[in-house]
């Protein structure tokens, strides 16, 4: 059944979103592309959405339930967390409401708290070739996806570990930006050092 006719604003963005993450589960992404809002529907056409989802879908959808949850403000728009910080906005649109988040940008590092959100997420789904895009240029260049992956899963694997889990438990935790630079003091006295670099926030330290 197609989005467009399935319901209205009394269902709630909530199942909007419900709607939208089944038709990502089955891969139905033309289905999906009707959920989307009418101005990201401008930028790009039903082809051009179904190419990106089928290069990337796999992980957005990698914890679909994640999607589902959250709170949202319900009179025109909605925003309903992911699960891991990263908010879904929702808009309504004819009585019916539709996606109005670029599905696309996954990894955003507009700010630096969506680095880190994001950095978080490509770590948890093993992605060490994204992880790569938040290494600094200066570090970047002498680093492979393989490299990254021996940081992380060799012999300080434990300890890794257990600096991602703290730096989970406290992703929400005050970030201070003072022009190309910001910090974020976290755990036992650790600190998480982000620079910018061409509009992209990155890693540059993370304890």
């Amino acid at each position: 059944m197609s989005a467009a006719g399935c319901g209205g604003a009394s269902q709630g963005p909530e199942d909007a979103l419900s709607r939208y993450r089944e038709a990502l589960v089955r891969k139905d992404y033309s289905d999906a592309y009707a959920m989307m809002g009418s101005e990201f529907r401008e930028r790009y056409s039903r082809e051009e959405y179904v190419q990106m989802m089928e290069e990337s879908g796999a992980d957005v959808v990698t914890d679909p339930d994640a999607l589902i949850g959250g709170r949202g403000d319900v009179e025109v728009s909605a925003e309903i967390d992911d699960g891991e910080g990263a908010p879904m906005r929702l808009v309504l649109e004819g009585g019916v409401w539709k996606i109005a988040t670029n599905p696309i940008e996954f990894y955003s590092q507009s700010t630096a708290r969506e680095a880190l959100l994001s950095f978080l997420r490509a770590y948890r789904l093993q992605r060490w070739n994204i992880m790569l895009r938040f290494v600094p240029d200066q570090y970047r260049e002498r680093m492979s996806a393989s490299d990254l992956q021996r940081q992380f899963e060799g012999e300080r694997r434990d300890e890794m570990r257990e600096l991602m889990l703290t730096l989970q438990i406290n992703q929400h935790a005050r970030i201070t930006v003072k022009g190309a630079e910001a910090r974020m003091r976290y755990g036992d006295g650790r600190e998480v050092v982000f620079i910018e670099e061409y509009g992209s926030w990155k890693i540059a330290d993370l304890d």
